[in-house]
């Protein structure tokens, strides 16, 4: 059987740099070797990127940009290569790729810049596509969207750079507090900050800013958070619902990756008609912001079981503790088996655009 040679991006320019390095990993040790030639593309903190034929000992510990198996790589957006470039001494080598993988996360990975420059190269990629990326990545254009195929979305305002203070506390005042200041465009809970007055607020305002240049300031949502995987291009699978189950304020960055007080609960203790219900807008919102791949659809519970849509992640953490792949192992899968099924949908997604 010949073998489909699938590269992997990971790493990346990004501040979720280091849940890309968790991510690759278990990506990596996962795949079936008797099916795929791996090839690692390492992408630095400052944006560098390197063809990495080192150990995954070396991802793990973040020293595999320092190893002597790491040769200067771009990826061509010519699609007449369809293929990495490495620069080895005065050498150019090509190799050609059936598929890329970007295990990456947050900004320049998640966020349709990547896959903007994987469209252009002709390569079939795992994922979302150019524009469903970059709508999933903007809080406050998703909501919009979510808005108008009938999906509850917290009550918000989005501020810029050049609001001023008192406009802030203007807009914000019909939405009470507490509220959740968040960067319009980041992951992992990075820069978000809960508010309680209007000090919080101000200072929320300026770590959002740290990580872009549009906020978005939410209601407080009584309840709680729960998840969805969706699976698929045109048929879709839904694995099982979780729910998160928090002492702290709410899931920011540390409690996600350490879940020192938080608790993912898997299968969540809701009853059946619920998740239904869950289920179905996850698959609205899938289809309404053009996702196709893999996405994780968060949404909150209230209590008067209301559902209201948070966000969808279009690259969601990918270790074997995550919980995208957890709900789809709920649900009857294999973490290889949902390997197996992004690479088939990749391919399945170039003969469509082909046909297209």
């Amino acid at each position: 059987m010949n073998k489909k040679t699938i590269a992997i991006l990971f790493g990346g320019c990004s501040t979720e740099y280091e849940v890309s390095l968790q991510s690759t990993t278990s990506v990596v040790q996962n795949l079936d070797q008797n099916k795929y030639e791996v090839l690692l593309i390492g992408i630095t903190r400052k944006g560098e990127w390197f063809r990495y034929d080192g150990g995954i000992e070396g991802i793990k510990n973040d020293t595999w940009h320092q190893n002597q198996h790491c040769v200067k790589a771009i990826l061509s957006p010519c699609k007449d290569m369809q293929g990495i470039i490495e620069f080895r001494g005065n050498t150019i080598k090509r190799s050609k790729v059936d598929v890329v993988f970007p295990v990456l996360h947050g900004k320049n990975g998640e966020d349709g810049t990547v896959q903007g420059l994987l469209q252009l190269s002709g390569i079939p990629f795992v994922g979302c596509d150019t524009l469903s990326s970059a709508l999933c990545m903007d809080k406050d254009v998703a909501h919009k969207i979510a808005n108008s195929v009938g999906v509850k979305t917290p009550q918000s305002v989005t501020i810029f750079e050049q609001t001023s203070i008192d406009e802030i506390v203007d807009l914000v005042q019909p939405l009470g507090f507490p509220v959740y200041v968040k960067p319009a465009k980041a992951g992992s809970s990075i820069g978000i900050t809960k508010a309680e007055n209007k000090d919080q607020l101000l200072q929320g305002v300026i770590e959002a800013l740290k990580h872009d240049d549009k906020v978005v300031i939410e209601e407080n949502i009584i309840g709680f958070e729960v998840g969805c995987a969706v699976l698929g291009n045109r048929d879709l699978i839904i694995g099982e619902v979780d729910q998160i189950e928090l002492i702290s304020d709410f899931f920011d960055y540390k409690e996600k990756y350490t879940l020192e007080t938080a608790k993912i609960t898997l299968p969540a203790k809701i009853d059946n008609e619920t998740k239904g219900r869950i289920k179905e807008i996850a698959e609205i919102l899938y289809q309404a912001l053009g996702c196709k791949g893999f996405s994780r659809v968060d949404m909150f519970l209230t209590v008067d079981g209301e559902i209201v849509f948070n966000e969808v992640n279009t690259i969601p953490g990918f270790t074997t503790k995550s919980r995208y792949p957890n709900m789809l192992c709920a649900a009857g899968f294999t973490y290889e088996a949902i390997l197996d099924q992004l690479i088939n949908l990749a391919l399945e997604g170039e003969l469509s655009d082909a046909e297209y």
